[in-house]
């Protein structure tokens, strides 16, 4: 294929090729010529032109397919526009010479048709250019056409619109001759004849004026002819046609000269008026009105009327919303009449009228639902309510009249019933659309929407009932608020007008509707209204027999309402179970006798009375079933079956009952049999296995004895055909924008579909996905299905043998009965028993023995070959089907076999492509069959079929089969892919595009290919790349294709291979070819396209971007998007079409490739997001009205807005979006969250203004999130004050965001604020309206929130400023203090508690903040304290704000901390365990009712941990304080024993001593961390986890607590185990952390216990002997620890668990392995290091807890673990610091070394020994192998010596064999060259030196002091360098001048003798001292400086020294002198800058 790639044809190439390659060859080369042309230069093409047009016009007499002569012709026109236009002429007159042959032979007829699209071609391209050559040409074309079959008549209208759009205005001469033709293809009869036809036509009017003037009336009318029997395409494309010319009509300006004297302008009146009589009289024409139609007997054919819909629908969105806005009074009046009476023909049967009122409210949808903004909704709703009050007038007249005409008038009443229908309908949905945003709709009483639609519940029509009550319930869902409050009102009113008929029927349908809107809001409604509802129910029912009349209305509303309480879920209706079930017993006769004596009494009415309330009850426990599956316990199914016997006994005597009295039963016994049928089917066979003969017997009679003689195929059947199937039955199957109208032309002329009043109780039932409303078929019909359904569960239950006569009988019927009827008959036992073979399936059940299957074959083979196709699908899948139950190989052989004779013998193409279709469906149940062979044969027999041109539904159906087995094949398939891929190309190039189901399946089967060969195709084999390039080049006639569904197919397959061969797929031309698409007509298209888009953003976003923007640059003409792809880029095009579709699936695929996008494009293009969100959350900020927010920094923000002001809000052209939907500006808040999200992951400089601000300057393309602080806010702030109450959530999270996150940044340009302190005024506007009184909870509970994240942010400092915030959470206290009681009854009583408890959780946050801000700053009080004054000033701000914050809550705190301890207690009821239940408070806790506790439980989950610390922290700064009698004060030290309580607690038992409230307080708290703690889900938030664990660090902070844990130590052991087992769940740091601190304060706890216990032990037994002192602590006398009991062995299993999994190489077991061995220092992370260090602390704490022989037996563990973190984290640092751990462990032996139980004298000895093997082991950390010795440290190690040296008693490191190592260590290290070891060394041996003990510092005195004294004697010679030898050399100097303090008398002189000459051999004379180095001049001064110290501490030695060496004494006066000339020079200098004196000056004053 990579030869064809040249710009002439490579013919020698072409002509070694067969056939069909040559097609490909030829077809490859010209795509890529198409290509190439445009960017060739001009004189490469002259060059070329004469040899390339040869070869092109020679390809059309190749007899060219369709896809290659339409390239064919582009390229030529392509060539002819860029190069020379000489020879063209030449090239037109072939084309037409090649029209004019006379050769009509099908062979010939390739080549004409390729000549016609030429010409259209080059016409479209080249235009005017060619002058007057087109007369001829049209004429020719024209006349070709008179004897053209369908296919030349499709081309040739194609090509004339081409020729049309090419030539503009100049093709005039010919308009006439071309609408002609155009008229009679308009009505031809090939489908895609007239879509071509119409396509023409429509470019045709652009310039022919006739067409929308004079000639409008015939156009209308030809339209409507045109929609007589025709399909989806047709209707798509002449509705666009009429629409659009009408809309021309009405709207054109210009008045033509020619046609002046006849033309008038249009009237909209009159427009309408012409649609109008297409709706009502069909295409008979105005004045034909036929024989019949007088008579009044014919009616519109359907499909006339459901195209009419659409072109209204066309019409009005031509002209637009604004348009329709200022007209819609009219529009609507008009299109509300097309129902009324005064069109009586169109509503005269019921069906009609159902047909009628669809198409209505589908043009109501689409035009008000699709084309107005929320605004204009609203308005439209007003007049939709004007509407409705008219009409209820008119009824109100006609009611009241009781004159003679009210039998004249009641015909109006019922007339005006659909034009009622179709406005609440319509009502409903805007309503339902605009949501929350509908709120100042309803408040409007002007309009007075809820009483309009209230006041027609009574309408006569009960229709209109039903509608009003599905009104009522859209109103319900979309304004959550009114749910209680109408449901509250139709209750009242129910019961007030209950002896009236219409009252009774349409409230209790409000009633039930409204009841099934509450699981669609979240907030509920009171619990209250289910117990209100089941008595009105009761009443209803028991007072049904009172009053005759209305005895069947209360009977059904009393069941209705009953039925409809079900939903509401097992928490209600438990409460009203018992009453419900007894009701159900009453309803049905309790024996079989009952029901005889019955039947014998009564009359019709009384038996119609008894079905309905029969049916209601059947109904009613279906619900029950069906919504309340929780309840059904096996004792509760026993109460339910006893009546079921007598309702199947009642099933069986229906006929008979119906015989003896008559027909008016007829319906009743027909819903009867459903809802049992139904009630049956979701019941468990079991419980009623007696009644499965009758039942089946009374099914299957249905099944074949049907009432009605309607063909229920296209319901019954499509949930049994597999979803794939379907596609090959047409558009009308397949989801498409018309489905709500189309519908109707599937269901035959007898159905127009469901409508409600067919069943009212499907009013409270979940709406199908696509519907607007339920829409229940006809009892007739659902009977069928109900029956079916129910046979299909019996059958798959009952015996083998009786299966066998069921299957006998069946098959009997369908041949006992004739023609139409038999198929009626077929369809329904086919379905049926389809059915069953799905549950035979899923149940792994068998089918039974060979008679069973036998007859079950012939069953279904008669279906495979029924006329039906819908049916023949439905059979194949049941053939399938029944092939996977036997599961039997031979079995589904033979089968397969079956089909093969019959395909092979078999012409007709109903058996053709029934079996073929069989055997692709046998794979799908049954994967690759087994052989080989098998999958040979099949593949054989489908190719044959596939090529069968004379009939294209074999070929479709084949194909489809096809690609079932390639896909289901598998890898067996490989060895056919080439043949495969080689035949789908071939029929691509040469099938007819008016075939598009064969193209569909084309596409099916290329699309299975791509995937079996799946990653393959990346290959780069030869095979693989041709492979490839046929896919692509497949993929590429198919986008060509001008079927939509094709191209989808085309742009599916493209998005598979752009899976797994990515590089190879062009990304440009697939996104160019997307975003053509991404407006397009067809549902199926869009998705095609979305769904690509999502894939391809994954990963290739930011390029998928860009190519969108330049194709719309190129802007080639054929490109003009709905969309502003320029302006907005793709994603602002894909949010644009989000606003606009209704479609559900493919909004949350935008949604997800917006997010895509987002995700990795944000941060690069964060200006551009941002206003794209910015964009739609304004556009709806006009319509708000919003509070006024202060204008200061308004003013603020205009500085650097100033482009704001240019866009304003008036010039339509800038807004990209005009008025979103509030679901669309939900999605871009949502945005605006992501995108902060992903700038916090980009880096830190988009949170730090400073930063940004730099790096914009340095680079301007750089952007940063805080730079756009304003828009973010401004953004936050129009959401949070919208109507719509899911958007001032998302608003509030937002805010919430942004405040979190911005928080801490702060404002360069005023040092101490921070940047969001400039905006307080907008937050604070943004959360006021949340807590006005009429906001729903979950707003006010999300604006709490905010608050509390506002309020602890610290930002504002002022606290005035933050009593506006703070206000509105006071006034939230207020209303929580008025408790669950005062809340009102519009919601659910658990909403109440959610809002409490946000508000308690705020003011806990609030008040954690306050408290840990004192806390900090009082520790940097006191740190400021230590350092300088300066930091007072500055304090005493910072603490203003913070206790000033404390104080704003401390004035509530009293109330506080009442209401958190009760949100903790009621907390702890609802954790316990179920088995617990019994024990809760009957009434339910503080905050919630006993029966909502299930929905209240997630808001307690959701905010008890910051309640429950801020309560801990309450407690500890206030209370746990008792009050001693004795004493008077408050007394915290002493824990409170029993002398110290109050002693009259015996004689007050009622009420509780102080100790017990703080007990039980206590026990609640500690209670819920350790339940909480013990296995926190794992879905548990960090923050509750760390709350939970500060809370018990702020409650073991004070002395009460901890004497509590302290002294029983079972519950300390348990906390430990509770927290060791929660750091082995979770990993983070910060958890461990907490968690260590609190292990810490247990221990702390334990030691003051046990200190506690000593001293009282001593001072109770002062006199007696020490030795028979008890021993305290763990271990007593035996040193024994019991794990389990022990809090030492759990605190050292803890710290272990700590310590092993941040460093691995202590655990013993472990270091012998591998892993650990290779001796590796592990540097841990600053967290690991931490937990480390704390776990160290904990350690050395462990003794002080134990008796001294348990200290003896924890000693080698902690001291092990001690010097591993030494041993294995004494690594050198960069900079020369101690690394923490190391730090840590060298305290950690501090503390231990120096504990009391070291000289304990029963301890003493064993401490020793083991302190001593502790030494060794540090000393051998130096002796380790040669090659890990620069690892170490030196330092630490030698630091850790000097500690067990300094705080150790001396005998443990005195003995002779450990003092030589130490001294040793020291004496190596001294000679260290790193001059930081030596430095540390000199400080470390400081410190020894002077040790009070002499036996402990002397040996080292004497062994290092002259090896010092040699060091600094030779620095002489080799003077310091740096600062660090500096160092060294003065730390050396400090040593000797301590030594000679320290030294006695005797030595001193000794001493300073050696010290003298050594300093004065640092000075330098005067040259010197000028050319000396930093460090060396350093050293002068301070050898000086201490010189001047000593000389007269130690004069005589001095003066001895300086005698007796006359050059020192030289040395020491010069630098003297230099000195103070210095200070000299010095002064001078200062007296101008006093204040700076230098130090040394102050020392020589000395001499």
């Amino acid at each position: 294929m990579e030869l064809a790639h040249s710009l002439l044809l490579n013919e020698e190439e072409y002509n070694q090729l067969g056939e069909y390659q040559k097609s490909e060859f030829i077809f490859e080369w010209l795509r890529f010529l198409e290509k190439l042309l445009p960017v060739t230069s001009r004189a490469d093409i002259r060059e070329n032109q004469k040899k390339l047009v040869e070869q092109l016009t020679s390809l059309l007499n190749n007899a060219p397919g369709p896809p290659t002569r339409r390239l064919v012709a582009k390229n030529l026109a392509v060539l002819y526009s860029t190069g020379d236009t000489f020879s063209v002429y030449q090239t037109i007159e072939k084309c037409n010479e090649l029209i004019r042959s006379k050769d009509d032979s099908p062979s010939y007829l390739p080549t004409k048709l390729a000549a016609v699209v030429c010409l259209g071609y080059l016409y479209k391209k080249l235009g005017r250019i060619l002058g007057n050559s087109f007369t001829d040409t049209v004429g020719n074309v024209l006349k070709a056409m008179k004897n053209a079959e369908s296919q030349g008549r499709y081309e040739i209208m194609l090509s004339l619109q081409n020729i049309l759009k090419g030539l503009g205005a100049a093709a005039i001469p010919c308009h006439r001759d071309i609408y002609k033709a155009a008229r009679s293809c308009l009505t031809d009869r090939s489908m895609a004849v007239r879509c071509a036809a119409a396509k023409c036509l429509l470019e045709l009017q652009n310039e022919a004026v006739f067409m929308w003037s004079t000639d409008l009336d015939s156009v209308v009318t030809l339209c409507f002819k045109s929609f007589e029997g025709s399909n989806y395409d047709v209707r798509l494309a002449v509705s666009k046609l009429l629409g659009t010319i009408l809309a021309r009509a009405l709207t054109s300006k210009q008045t033509p000269a020619s046609t002046k004297h006849n033309f008038r302008r249009i009237s909209l009146e009159e427009v309408m008026e012409l649609l109008g009589t297409g709706f009502l009289r069909g295409s008979s024409g105005f004045l034909r009105a036929s024989g019949d139609m007088l008579k009044g007997t014919s009616s519109v054919s359907r499909d006339v009327r459901v195209g009419v819909t659409q072109a209204y629908v066309v019409f009005a969105s031509t002209l637009g919303g604004q348009w329709l806005e200022r007209n819609f009074s009219a529009f609507l009046s008009h299109i509300l009449d097309l129902v009324s009476q005064s069109h009586p023909k169109a509503i005269q049967s019921q069906m009609d009228a159902i047909g009628c009122r669809r198409c209505v409210s589908f043009i109501l949808r689409a035009t008000v639902g699709g084309l107005l903004g929320e605004k204009a909704q609203i308005a439209a709703a007003k007049e939709i309510c004007q509407a409705i009050w008219k009409l209820k007038k008119v009824v109100d007249a006609a009611m009241s009249d009781s004159n003679l005409e009210t039998r004249i008038m009641t015909a109006d009443v019922t007339a005006s019933q659909h034009v009622l229908v179709c406005a609440l309908q319509e009502l409903g949905s805007l309503i339902h659309g605009l949501g929350t945003t509908a709120a100042p709709l309803l408040q409007d009483s002007s309009t007075g929407v809820l009483e309009a639609v209230i006041s027609v519940i009574l309408h006569p029509s009960i229709s209109v009932r039903l509608t009003a009550a599905w009104c009522l319930r859209c109103i319900a869902v979309a304004l959550p608020s009114y749910a209680s409050l109408l449901l509250d009102r139709c209750i009242e009113r129910l019961s007030a007008l209950k002896s009236s008929l219409e009252a009774v029927t349409g409230y209790s349908f409000a009633v039930a509707a409204l009841l099934g809107a509450v699981k669609h809001c979240p907030l509920g409604i009171p619990h209250g209204k289910g117990k209100v509802i089941m008595t009105v129910a009761e009443d209803l029912l028991c007072s049904a027999s009172q009053n005759s009349r209305i005895s069947v209305q209360r009977t059904q509303a009393g069941w209705l309402l009953i039925a409809a309480l079900m939903t509401l879920g097992p928490a209600v209706v438990q409460h009203h179970l018992p009453r419900m079930l007894l009701l159900w017993k009453c309803v049905f006769p309790s024996s079989p006798k009952d029901l005889e004596t019955e039947k014998t009494r009564g009359d019709s009415f009384t038996w119609q009375v008894t079905l309905e309330g029969r049916a209601g009850a059947l109904c009613a426990i279906k619900s029950f079933v069906s919504h309340c599956a929780g309840l059904l316990t096996d004792e509760v199914v026993q109460r339910l079956l006893p009546p079921l016997p007598s309702a199947v006994d009642l099933l069986t005597q229906l006929s008979s009952i119906c015989k003896s009295y008559g027909n008016s039963l007829k319906t009743s016994s027909t819903v009867y049999r459903h809802k049992l049928y139904e009630l049956l089917a979701v019941l468990p066979p079991k419980t009623y296995e007696g009644s499965f003969c009758a039942v089946l017997k009374e099914s299957v009679a249905d099944l074949t004895v049907p009432d009605s003689q309607i063909d229920a195929s296209t319901f019954l059947l499509p949930p049994l055909c597999h979803k794939d199937d379907l596609l090959l039955l047409g558009p009308l199957l397949q989801e498409t924008d018309h489905r709500f109208i189309e519908e109707q032309l599937l269901l035959g002329n007898s159905v127009a579909g469901g409508s409600l009043e067919y069943d009212p109780y499907s009013i409270y039932e979940k709406v199908a996905k696509r519907d607007s409303i339920p829409k229940p078929l006809p009892p007739v019909l659902s009977v069928v299905s109900a029956a079916t359904r129910l046979f299909g569960v019996i059958f798959s239950h009952i015996g083998e043998t009786h299966r066998l006569q069921v299957l006998e009988q069946l098959l009997n019927s369908i041949k006992q009965t004739k023609g139409s009827r038999q198929q009626i008959v077929q369809l329904n036992v086919v379905s049926a028993f389809s059915t069953s073979l799905k549950h035979l399936a899923n149940c792994k059940g068998s089918l039974g023995p060979e008679e069973v299957k036998r007859s079950a074959v012939t069953l279904v083979m008669g279906a495979l070959e029924s006329n039906n196709p819908l049916l023949r699908c439905a059979a194949a899948e049941c053939w399938a089907r029944l092939a996977q139950v036997v599961s039997d190989s031979a079995f589904t052989a033979g089968l397969a076999q079956v089909s093969f004779d019959k395909l092979k013998s078999a012409r007709d193409v109903v058996s053709r492509t029934g079996h073929s279709l069989a055997l692709g469906c046998l794979y799908r149940y049954l994967g690759g069959i087994g052989s080989t062979q098998h999958l040979n044969a099949c593949v054989g027999i489908l190719y044959t079929l596939s090529q069968d041109s004379t009939s294209p539904d074999v070929q479709a159906w084949a194909l489809h089969s096809l690609s079932l087995i390639v896909d289901l094949a598998g890898p067996l398939y490989h060895v056919h892919v080439e043949p495969t891929l080689s035949l789908i190309l071939m029929l691509l190039l040469t099938v007819p595009p008016t075939y598009t189901e064969v193209h569909q399946s084309l596409g099916r089967c290329l699309n299975a290919l791509i995937t079996t060969l799946g990653p393959e195709l990346q290959g780069s084999s030869a095979t693989v790349s041709a492979l490839r390039t046929s896919c692509l080049l497949g993929c590429a006639v198919m986008q060509d294709n001008p079927d939509c569904l094709v191209q989808a197919q085309a742009i599916s397959c493209l998005q598979q291979l752009h899976m797994f061969a990515p590089r190879h797929v062009n990304l440009s031309n697939l996104v160019s070819c997307l975003c053509v698409n991404l407006c397009s007509s067809y549902l199926l298209l869009r998705r095609a396209v979305v769904a690509c888009l999502r894939q391809l953003v994954q990963r290739e976003a930011a390029e998928v971007s860009e190519y969108a923007v330049a194709l719309v640059k190129e802007s080639r003409e054929d490109f003009t998007p709905d969309i502003n792809i320029r302006e907005i880029g793709l994603e602002g095009a894909l949010l644009g079409l989000l606003d606009k579709e209704l479609d559900q699936r493919l909004c949350q695929d935008i949604k997800e490739t917006l997010s895509h996008m987002l995700t990795s494009m944000a941060v690069e293009k964060l200006s551009f997001w941002l206003k794209l969100c910015k964009d739609v959350l304004a556009a709806s900020a006009d319509f708000n009205t919003v509070a006024s927010v202060d204008t200061t920094q308004e003013e603020e923000t205009a500085k650097v807005d100033d482009a704001s002001i240019l866009t304003s809000e008036s010039d339509e052209r800038f807004h990209p979006f005009s008025n979103p939907r509030w679901s669309t500006r939900v999605f871009a808040a949502e945005c605006v969250c992501k995108i902060i999200n992903q700038c916090e992951n980009a880096g830190s400089a988009h949170f730090d203004l400073t930063l940004a601000q730099e790096r914009k300057q340095r680079d301007s393309r750089d952007d940063f999130l805080v730079l756009h602080l304003a828009d973010l806010i401004r953004m936050a702030f129009m959401a949070a004050t919208d109507h719509s109450d899911q958007l001032r959530l998302s608003g509030l999270q937002t805010l919430l965001i942004v405040v979190r996150k911005f928080a801490a940044v702060p404002e360069p340009e005023f040092p101490g604020h921070v940047i969001l302190e400039q905006y307080q005024a907008n937050v604070g506007a943004a959360l006021r309206p949340a807590f006005a009184p009429e906001t729903p909870p979950d707003v006010t509970a999300k604006a709490c929130q905010v608050c509390s994240a506002w309020i602890a942010s610290g930002v504002v400092s002022d606290l005035n400023d933050l009593r506006r915030v703070h206000q509105l959470l006071v006034s939230s206290l207020v209303k929580v203090q008025a408790g669950k009681e005062a809340q009102g009854q519009q919601y659910n009583e658990s909403t109440s508690t959610m809002e409490i408890l946000s508000v308690l959780k705020a003011w806990a946050e609030v008040y954690i903040v306050a408290v840990e801000k004192q806390k900090n700053q009082s520790d940097a009080h006191n740190h400021s304290l230590k350092t300088t004054k300066s930091a007072e000033e500055s304090y005493r701000d910072i603490t203003s704000s913070a206790s000033g914050l404390l104080d704003l809550v401390q004035a509530d705190l009293g109330t506080l901390s009442k209401l958190w301890l009760a949100a903790l207690q009621d907390f702890a009821l609802l954790i316990l365990p179920s088995e617990y239940a019994s024990q809760l408070p009957a009434e339910g806790g503080t905050f919630y009712t006993a029966e909502t506790i299930e929905n209240a439980r997630p808001h307690y989950y959701n905010s008890w941990a910051l309640i429950l610390y801020a309560t801990a922290l309450w407690l500890t700064t206030t209370g746990f304080i008792v009050v001693d009698p004795d004493e008077g004060v408050t007394n915290l030290s002493r824990p409170v024993t029993p002398t110290t309580m109050c002693q009259d607690s015996s004689t007050r038992p009622s009420v509780k001593s102080p100790e017990d409230v703080n007990t039980d307080r206590f026990h609640l708290i500690l209670g819920i961390s350790v339940e909480f703690l013990c296995s926190p889900r794992s879905d548990a938030a960090m923050e509750n986890i760390i709350a939970c664990l500060r809370a018990l660090q702020a409650l073991f902070d004070v002395p009460w607590p901890r004497s509590k844990i302290g002294g029983d130590q079972e519950l300390g052991v348990e906390l430990l185990n509770v927290l060791h087992r929660l750091i082995l769940t979770r990993e983070s740091p910060d958890i461990q952390l907490a968690a260590l601190e609190v292990v810490r304060l247990i221990l702390f706890a334990a030691q003051e216990h046990v200190k506690e216990k000593r001293r009282s032990a001593e001072v109770d037994d002062g006199a007696a002997e020490k030795e028979t002192l008890p021993e305290f602590g763990e271990g007593k006398d035996t040193g024994g620890l019991v794990p389990g009991k022990s809090l030492v062995f759990a605190t050292l299993e803890f710290c272990v668990c700590i310590l092993v999994r941040q460093l691995p190489q202590l655990n013993p077991k472990l270091t012998c392995s591998p892993a650990v061995q290779s001796g590796k220092h592990l540097l841990l992370s600053e967290d690991g290091s931490r937990l480390v260090s704390a776990a160290l602390v904990i350690l050395s704490d462990v003794p002080a807890i134990c008796s001294p022989e348990g200290s003896v037996s924890v000693l080698p563990t902690i001291l092990y673990l001690t010097i591993g973190v030494l041993k294995e984290t004494a690594v050198k640092l960069q900079d020369d610091q101690l690394p923490l751990t190391v730090a840590a462990s060298l305290q950690a032996l501090k503390g231990l070394l120096s504990s009391p139980m070291a000289r304990a004298e029963k301890s003493r000895t064993a401490w020793t020994d083991l302190l001593r093997s502790a030494l060794v082991t540090v000393l051998d950390c130096w002796d380790q192998v040669d090659g890990l010795l620069q690892q170490h440290d030196e330092v630490s190690l030698l630091t850790a010596i000097t500690v067990f040296i300094l705080s150790s008693s001396p005998e443990v490191t005195t003995i002779e064999c450990l003092q030589k190592r130490c001294i040793e260590k020291f004496k190596i290290t001294l000679d260290s060259k790193d001059p930081f070891v030596q430095y540390k060394c000199y400080q470390l041996l400081h410190s020894i030196f002077q040790h009070p003990n002499k036996t402990v510092s002397y040996p080292y005195i004497h062994s290092l002091a002259p090896s010092i004294v040699r060091k600094l004697q030779e620095t002489e010679k080799a003077k310091p360098e740096n600062a660090a030898e500096l160092q060294v050399i003065q730390e050396g100097i400090k040593v000797l001048t301590a030594l000679t303090a320290t030294a006695e008398e005797e030595h001193r002189a000794h001493l300073v003798a050696c010290l003298l000459p050594i300093l004065i051999s640092f000075l330098l004379d005067e040259n010197a001292l000028g050319s000396a180095t930093n460090a060396t001049k350093n050293l002068h001064e301070f050898a000086l400086q201490n010189l001047m110290q000593i000389g007269p501490q130690y004069s005589s030695v001095f003066k001895k020294l300086m005698s007796s060496s006359p050059t020192m004494k030289a040395r020491l006066e010069s630098a003297v002198k230099g000195n103070q000339e210095s200070i000299k020079v010095k002064t001078a200098k200062h007296a101008k800058n006093p204040g700076k004196s230098s130090s040394i000056q102050l020392k020589t004053n000395f001499l």
